[in-house]
């Protein structure tokens, strides 16, 4: 059974955030992540599909006051809703948003991103990726 704990400190992008070489089968049998101190991730949902060799994972991340998330990529599309806090969100070739409450984004396929500067206050965001199959979900950029 995979467990909040089982996924502790893994890098979720802006909220996922660059977890290295962890594939999205790898999560599904609950492999141990890399840790980053004070990011959490929680998987929701993981299914395959939409079409053959993608997988959709819904996740809901949380990055502590003090904490942020490392510039990374991920191998298919992230759209994002941000549930509390406030946090910068600098994806590469486009300005740097400073998301609330309400705020919804999305990052493009294998476009560098990160959390900006830390956190002041706790921020807690889910998102939905769309990525191939068998690749790494998030890799450092």
């Amino acid at each position: 059974m995979v467990t909040r704990r089982s996924f502790a400190g893994f890098v979720p992008c802006l909220v996922c955030a660059a977890s290295g070489l962890l594939t999205a089968e790898a999560w599904a049998q609950g492999a141990a992540p890399a840790s980053t101190p004070g990011v959490t991730r929680k998987i929701l949902s993981q299914r395959s599909g939409p079409a053959p060799g993608y997988v959709t994972i819904i996740a809901e991340a949380t990055i502590e006051p003090g904490a942020s998330v490392a510039r990374h990529t991920h191998p298919g599309i992230e759209s994002g809703y941000l549930l509390e806090g406030e946090i910068e969100l600098p994806i590469e070739g486009q300005p740097t948003r400073v998301l609330k409450v309400g705020d919804a984004f999305q990052v493009p396929t294998a476009t560098p991103h990160a959390g900006g500067k830390p956190a002041e206050a706790r921020v807690r965001i889910v998102s939905t990726y769309v990525v191939e199959e068998g690749k790494p979900l998030a890799s450092p950029a």
